[in-house]
């Protein structure tokens, strides 16, 4: 059974996920979706954080609780849906790659709901964090890839320069039609790098926690 890796670009609420197999080192898009990570796609929900700052600081911690818990519900019926779909034509999905923003850890709760900055940054960590918990359950070793270098670290480990590597990537998407925005492409080249790290063994896998 040949092996895939599924990248993942999350946004607030949602996620774009692409799954890809290598074909003498070149990636084939085998899976493209856009996961939606809150059964109620609203403000409310999609921003967890912001909502609780009008909240008691008890009833914020059970609120955003509540949404990280549907979240990572929603995140792993998604992968173990596509795990199947994928046994089905030939593939073994055991790897995933995981965009992160700042990647700095966040203090605890009512530090959090005091700074708008910090707010935004939770929202955003609360689905990651999401889909690293429904990896986990799902067998998935998950490659953390900081967004900001993803261009510069896949130009240099492929040997392809910027603009090369975009059309490219662009390209792949090319069949498959819209959406086939910069969040695809984006997932499209964690998955990549992380299907090439796979094979040198030389990736950095981080590991959720399943309750």
């Amino acid at each position: 059974m040949k092996k895939a890796v599924v990248g993942f670009r999350v946004h607030s609420g949602w996620s774009a996920v692409v799954a890809v197999c290598l074909e003498k080192s070149a990636p084939v898009v085998l899976h493209r979706q856009r996961v939606q990570l809150v059964e109620t796609f609203t403000y409310r929900f999609r921003q967890p954080y912001h909502t609780g700052e009008k909240m008691a600081l008890s009833a914020a911690r059970e609120f955003i609780v509540g949404v990280r818990e549907q979240g990572r519900d929603l995140a792993y019926r998604a992968l173990r849906d596509l795990q199947v779909e994928l046994e089905e034509r030939g593939y073994q999905l055991t790897r995933g790659a995981l965009l992160l923003a700042s990647g700095r850890p966040l203090p605890e709760l009512e530090k959090i709901l005091a700074s708008h900055a910090l707010i935004h940054t939770a929202d955003g960590e609360l689905f990651r964090e999401c889909l690293l918990h429904a990896s986990a359950r799902c067998g998935l070793a998950v490659v953390a890839l900081r967004e900001r270098e993803l261009l510069e670290q896949a130009s240099r480990a492929l040997c392809v320069a910027r603009p090369s590597l975009l059309r490219r990537v662009t390209e792949l998407g090319r069949p498959l039609g819209a959406p086939w925005s910069q969040d695809e492409k984006f997932a499209t080249l964690a998955a990549w790098l992380a299907a090439l790290a796979s094979r040198k063994g030389g990736d950095k896998v981080i590991t959720g926690k399943p309750a």
